[in-house]
C-alpha cells in the first residue's frame, strides 16, 4: 500500500491498485466489497483502454480471473433514453452478484421500489438511483446512502460486476442461483480457459519491479499456500470438490516471462548477479534514517541541523501530506529563522551557488532518501517527525443518527406507547371505518389487551430498547402501574440532573489563572504527532484549547471509538497544562492500562523537556518512594497511575489537570473524590463506549462533550467472516497473521476447557508461542500473561472474554471466535474492535457449530456483526445496544435500569425534558388532538412495498411538526418512491 500512495501524485483517474481478494486459500467466506469494488474498478479501467499505473502483488497478479469477454459482457452502462426490460435488468444485477434489499447502504446492493431501481455500483463512490417509464430509463441520478435522499443527476449509470463468480452468458442454470460464499474458488469449473491481470491490458505493459527477489520469494510461499490448503482442504463434500491449484492461479516461473515480455524496470536494494538484469545502473542512495533523520526522540532543533547540512550540498525537498501541513512546517522553519518555499527547485529551476531554502513540496512519499551524486535531497514529514507514514483520512462512520424509527420493528416486538406503556408490536391493518380506508397499528398488552393506533398518533409509539435484552414486562391497557413507573423514572432523572446542574454550577463560581495561547514548543509538539489528525481530532483539540483559555476550571468529556485518537487528544491538552506549570495525573483503571499509556506517554514526550512518571504495581517500594517525592518537588511533570493517585499520600507540588481514562470502570469512593477535584482542577476524561447523540444534545450546556467519530486515516474495514467451525481455516487464519509477523487472538469463553482448547491449537499451529488468560486467574499472573503478549513475546493470546476491553496490541490483527452464537451483539463488537488497529487489513472470525443448533436470536446476533462489517443494517441494530450501554455508563448504573422501565427513547425524552426544565428553558406541552378526516389516507402496499419503510415513513408524517418538515419529507419521498398516489398525497394534505 505503500508504494501505492507513493504514486498519489500522479492524476486519479491514471493510478489504480489491484489488491488480491483478501481469501485465505480455498477459504469459505465471501471476499470483501470493499477489495471487490477495488479490483472491478481497476479492471473496466484497463477494458476502457484508459492509461493506467496498476499497483499489484504477486497473489493478485497470479490468481486467475474470467476471460475478458465475460467481464465486459458483465458491466452495462444505461442513461436517460436507454431502452432494457427491468425484469431482464434485475436478471442482470443477480447474475453479476448483487444482492437485493429493502434499503441500498453498501456497494453490491440494490433495492427496487415500483419504477425506481437504487443501485450501488461498484464503480461509484455513490448508489444511484435510476427511473424508468416502462423499459425506458428516465433519469439517473446519485444519492446519499445515509440520508436516501438525491445528490446530483448523472449523464450514466455504469453498473460494475459486484462479485468475481461471472458466468457464461448462456449458462441460465447456474446464473440466477444465488452466489454462494466460496464461489470464486469454483470458477475454473465454468471457463475452460481464464485469464490473468496481463491479459486485460491491451498491449504489454511497462513493468516495474519493487526488489524482485522479494517479489518472487513472496509469490512461491502464496503458491505453496495454495498448494497445502488444497491438501488439508474439509472433503466433508466430496461429490462438488474445489478445482485444484493449477486452475486457481500461474505459478510464479511460467508467469515470469510473460511478465517480462516487454520493457522492464526493476529496483532492488542490492546488486543482482552477472547476467540477471542487464544494463544495471547503480544509484547510490541513502534512506532519510542512515543521515539521521526520522529517529524516535529527536527533537526538531536536531533534525533542522541535520537538514542543514543536507542544504550546503544541494535542494532538499520536504513532502507533506496536507495543506496545514503545509502551512504548520512553514511556521516552524520561521521560528528557527530558516528559509523556506512552497516552489518545486526541479521544475522552477535554482541556483547552486546560491544559498537554498527548503522546498516544501505537498503530496505522498511513504519514505524520504538522499542522492548524494545528484546532489538533492527528498524528505517526508515522516523524517521530520519521526512519524508512522499514514495516509488520507477516512469519512465519518455512518454512525451519525440513531433517532427512534420503527424501520426495524417486526411482529412480535415489544414498544412502548408513551400513554399506555409497553406492549407487544402485532402487524400493520388497514381498516375502513365509515366508508375510509386508513392504516393503524395493532398493539397487544398484556392480557390481550389490543389497542389500535391511528396514523395520527404513531409519534406516540416507540421501539421498545432495554438493556442486556432482558424482555420487559407489558402493561396492563388503561392500568396504574405505568404511571408510578414513568412518575419513578422522572424523580430519578430530576435528582441526577439536580446533581449535575450544581456541580456545573459550582464549576462557573471557581477561578483558576488561564492558560497562556500555545508557544512555539507547542507547534513543535503538534507537528511531531505520529500521524495525520482526523478533523474531529482537531475539533476536540480546539474545544480543550478554548477551555483552558477561560478563568474556570474545565470538565470535558471525550467519546471516540478504540483506536480513533482519544490518547493523543489528551496529551496535546497534557503539554498545554505542563507549558503552564501545571503538573498532570493521568488516572487508569488497570495497572495494565497505566503500563501501556507509560510508554505511549513516554514515547511521545521523549523530545521534549518534560518528565513522565508512573505509579504501578510493577514498581517497587524504592521506586515508588521517588516517585512520590519528585511529585511533591515538581520534578515530575505527568504521572500515570490507577486509584493509587487518589491516595491521601500522594501530594503534587502544582497538580492543574486530571485525566481519566473509562471513569466508569472506578469504584463509589474513587468517583467521589473524583467529584470533588472537578471543581478544584481542569478534569478531561475520555470513554470508547458510544454516547448517544441524543444524550449529547440533551447535556448540553450541563456537560461539554467532545465526539470523535471520525476513523483514523488508513484504518480499513475489519475483514469479518461468520462461519461454520473448521480447524483448517483457524490454521490457515493463524498462519497468515504469522506470516506478516502479527499475532493473533482466539477467545473460547468456558474456563474448564480452555486449557484443553490451548493444548489442541499448539498441536494444530506447533510453530507458535501460545500465552493463555482467564478471569479466574491470579491477578498478577494474569497481568504478567497480558503484557507478555502487548510486548510481542508471544503470538497467540488464548483467553475469555475478559479482552473485550483493555490493551491496545497494534500487532494482533487476526481475531477468532469459538462458539460466537453465546455472545452478546455488543461483546461480539467489542471483541471485534481487539483488532484493525494499525493500519493492515484486519480478520474476524466468529466460529459457530452448525446451523442446526442456532436458536433464533443467536442467528440475528451473528447476521448483525456479519452486515456490521459493512456499516449495513446490523450496524444499527449493534449500534443501539451499544447506545444504551453508553447511556447506562454515562448516567450511573441506577440510570441503567430506569432505561429498562421505559425503554431507551422514552427515557432520553424525559432527560431532555428534565435538563431544560432544570435550565429554566420552557418546556413545550404535545398537544395530541383527535382528527376524523373523511378522506381514504394511507400508504398502498404497491406504491412502498417494504412494510419497514412503510411503518418508517408513517412515524416520520406522525412526528413532522411543521409545513415546511412535511415539504421536505414529501420531495425525500417523491424522489425515493416515485409520483405520490392520491391516498398517499391525502396522508400530505
Amino acid at each position: 500500500m505503500a508504494f501505492f500512495f507513493d504514486f498519489f501524485n500522479l492524476p486519479a483517474e491514471s493510478l489504480a491498485f489491484f489488491p488480491d481478494r483478501g481469501q485465505a486459500p480455498y477459504e469459505a467466506g465471501a471476499p470483501s466489497i470493499d477489495l471487490i469494488t477495488q479490483r472491478m474498478r481497476t479492471l473496466f479501467q484497463l477494458q476502457t483502454h484508459r492509461p493506467t499505473v496498476v499497483i499489484t502483488t504477486p497473489p493478485a497478479a497470479l490468481q486467475y480471473l474470467v476471460p475478458e469477454s465475460v467481464f465486459a459482457h458483465s458491466c452495462l452502462t444505461l442513461k436517460a433514453g436507454s431502452v432494457i426490460e427491468r425484469e431482464s435488468l434485475l436478471r442482470h444485477l443477480l447474475r453479476t452478484g448483487y444482492r437485493r434489499v429493502s434499503v441500498v447502504d453498501i456497494p453490491g446492493e440494490f433495492s427496487v421500489r415500483g419504477g425506481i431501481i437504487d443501485i450501488f455500483s461498484t464503480g461509484a463512490d455513490e448508489p444511484y438511483r435510476i427511473e424508468f417509464l416502462g423499459d425506458t430509463v428516465e433519469s439517473t441520478r446519485q444519492f446519499d446512502p445515509g440520508t436516501q435522499e438525491s445528490t446530483e443527476s448523472v449523464l450514466s449509470a455504469v453498473l460494475l460486476p459486484a462479485r468475481e463468480y461471472l458466468l457464461p452468458a448462456d449458462d441460465s442454470d447456474h446464473s440466477l442461483a444465488e452466489i454462494p460464499p466460496d464461489a470464486e474458488w469454483r470458477l475454473p469449473d465454468f471457463h475452460p480457459s481464464m485469464a490473468t491481470l496481463l491479459d486485460y491490458f491491451p498491449v504489454s505493459p511497462f513493468v516495474v519491479m519493487d526488489r524482485p527477489v522479494t517479489l518472487a520469494r513472496h509469490a512461491r510461499e502464496w503458491e505453496e499456500r495454495l498448494h497445502t490448503a488444497w491438501e488439508e482442504h474439509d472433503t466433508s463434500n466430496p461429490e462438488v470438490p474445489y478445482p485444484g491449484p493449477a486452475q486457481q492461479a500461474a505459478g510464479w516461473d511460467e508467469f515470469l516471462p510473460f511478465l517480462t515480455d516487454g520493457p522492464v524496470l526493476a529496483f532492488d536494494v542490492v546488486t543482482p548477479p552477472d547476467g540477471a538484469w542487464a544494463p544495471v545502473i547503480d544509484l547510490p542512495l541513502q534512506s532519510a534514517k542512515s543521515v539521521g533523520l526520522g529517529l524516535r526522540g529527536t527533537s526538531f532543533t536536531e533534525t533542522l541541523t541535520i537538514l542543514e547540512r543536507l542544504r550546503r550540498d544541494g535542494p532538499v525537498m520536504v513532502v507533506v501530506r496536507s495543506s496545514g501541513q503545509v502551512g504548520r512546517l512553514s511556521g516552524l522553519f520561521a521560528e528557527h529563522h530558516a528559509a523556506a518555499t512552497e516552489h518545486n527547485p526541479l521544475s522552477h529551476g535554482f541556483d547552486p551557488s546560491a544559498r537554498l531554502p527548503f522546498y516544501i513540496l505537498q503530496g505522498f512519499l511513504s519514505s524520504g532518501f538522499v542522492a548524494p551524486s545528484l546532489p538533492f535531497a527528498v524528505i517526508t514529514e515522516d523524517d521530520v517527525f519521526a512519524k508512522i507514514s499514514r495516509h488520507r483520512p477516512q469519512p465519518k462512520s455512518k454512525t451519525a443518527t440513531f433517532l427512534s424509527s420503527l424501520e426495524d420493528l417486526n411482529s412480535g416486538d415489544y414498544v412502548v406507547h408513551v400513554q399506555h406503556g409497553i406492549s407487544r408490536y402485532k402487524g400493520l391493518r388497514r381498516l375502513s371505518v365509515q366508508g375510509f380506508e386508513s392504516d393503524y397499528l395493532i398493539l397487544e398488552f398484556a392480557g390481550r389487551d389490543t389497542l389500535y393506533v391511528p396514523l395520527d398518533r404513531l409519534n406516540q409509539v416507540q421501539k421498545f430498547r432495554g438493556s442486556d435484552h432482558v424482555a420487559p414486562t407489558l402493561d396492563k391497557l388503561g392500568g396504574a402501574a405505568w404511571a408510578k413507573t414513568k412518575a419513578r423514572v422522572k424523580k430519578a432523572i430530576e435528582d441526577m440532573t439536580d446533581e449535575l446542574v450544581e456541580l456545573y454550577a459550582n464549576r462557573e463560581v471557581v477561578s483558576r489563572q488561564p492558560y497562556q495561547q500555545d508557544s512555539s514548543l507547542s507547534h513543535e509538539f503538534d507537528a511531531a504527532f505520529d500521524y495525520e489528525e482526523t478533523p474531529d481530532q482537531i475539533k476536540a483539540i480546539d474545544d480543550i484549547q478554548r477551555d483552558l483559555l477561560l478563568p474556570k476550571p474545565m470538565d470535558r468529556l471525550v467519546c471516540g471509538d478504540v483506536g480513533y485518537g482519544k490518547t493523543e487528544v489528551a496529551m496535546r491538552a497534557a503539554f498545554q497544562a505542563v507549558q503552564n506549570n501545571r503538573q498532570v495525573a493521568v488516572l487508569v483503571p488497570t495497572t495494565l492500562l497505566a503500563q501501556q499509556h507509560s510508554e505511549t506517554f513516554t514515547r511521545r514526550f521523549a523530545p521534549f523537556p518534560i518528565h513522565v512518571a508512573t505509579l504501578s504495581r510493577f514498581q517497587n517500594p524504592k521506586e515508588v518512594k521517588a516517585v512520590l517525592s519528585d511529585l511533591a518537588s515538581g520534578v515530575v511533570d505527568i504521572v500515570i497511575g490507577t486509584h493509587r493517585l487518589l491516595h491521601k499520600n500522594v501530594r503534587f507540588k502544582n497538580l492543574g489537570l486530571v485525566i481519566i481514562d473509562e471513569e466508569q470502570w472506578f469504584g463509589v469512593r474513587h468517583k467521589e473524590r473524583l467529584k470533588q477535584l472537578r471543581t478544584q482542577v481542569d478534569v478531561l476524561t475520555l470513554t470508547a463506549t458510544p454516547i448517544p447523540r441524543t444524550l449529547q444534545m440533551a447535556f448540553s450546556g450541563v456537560r461539554d462533550l467532545s465526539v470523535i467519530d471520525t476513523p483514523p486515516p488508513g484504518r480499513l474495514a475489519i475483514r469479518t467472516q461468520v462461519v461454520r467451525f473448521n480447524p483448517n481455516l483457524v490454521r490457515e487464519a493463524i498462519r497468515r497473521e504469522l506470516a506478516r509477523q502479527g499475532q493473533v487472538f482466539y477467545v473460547h469463553n468456558r474456563v474448564e476447557t480452555i486449557e484443553r482448547t490451548a493444548g489442541w491449537l499448539r498441536e494444530l499451529v506447533p510453530e507458535a508461542r501460545l500465552v493463555m488468560a482467564h478471569g479466574q486467574m491470579n491477578e498478577h499472573v494474569l497481568e504478567g500473561v497480558m503484557l507478555k503478549f502487548f510486548h510481542g513475546e508471544a503470538d497467540i493470546l488464548v483467553a475469555t472474554s475478559i479482552i473485550q476491553s483493555g490493551l491496545d496490541v497494534p500487532r494482533a490483527n487476526t481475531i477468532l471466535v469459538d462458539r460466537a452464537d453465546t455472545f452478546g451483539l455488543a461483546q461480539l463488537y467489542q471483541l471485534r474492535g481487539r483488532v484493525g488497529r494499525a493500519g493492515d487489513q484486519a480478520y474476524a472470525y466468529f466460529f459457530f457449530p452448525n446451523e442446526e443448533i442456532l436458536g433464533t436470536d443467536a442467528q440475528r446476533r451473528l447476521l448483525a456483526i456479519q452486515e456490521f462489517a459493512d456499516l449495513g443494517s446490523g450496524f444499527r441494530i449493534a449500534a443501539a445496544d451499544l447506545e444504551i450501554r453508553g447511556a447506562g455508563n454515562l448516567l450511573g448504573k441506577q440510570q441503567s435500569g430506569n432505561i429498562a422501565a421505559v425503554g431507551f427513547d422514552l427515557y432520553m425524552q424525559m432527560v431532555e425534558q428534565a435538563v431544560q426544565q432544570r435550565q429554566g428553558e420552557p418546556v413545550e406541552e404535545e398537544i395530541e388532538p383527535t382528527l376524523h378526516v373523511p378522506v381514504s389516507a394511507f400508504i398502498p402496499d404497491d406504491y412502498v412495498e417494504d412494510g419497514h419503510q412503510r411503518l418508517s415513513l408513517y412515524k416520520r408524517l406522525s412526528a413532522s411538526q411543521k409545513v415546511g418538515d412535511l415539504a421536505l419529507l414529501h420531495g425525500e419521498t417523491q424522489d425515493r418512491y416515485g409520483t405520490p398516489p392520491e391516498p398517499v398525497e391525502q396522508l400530505f394534505e
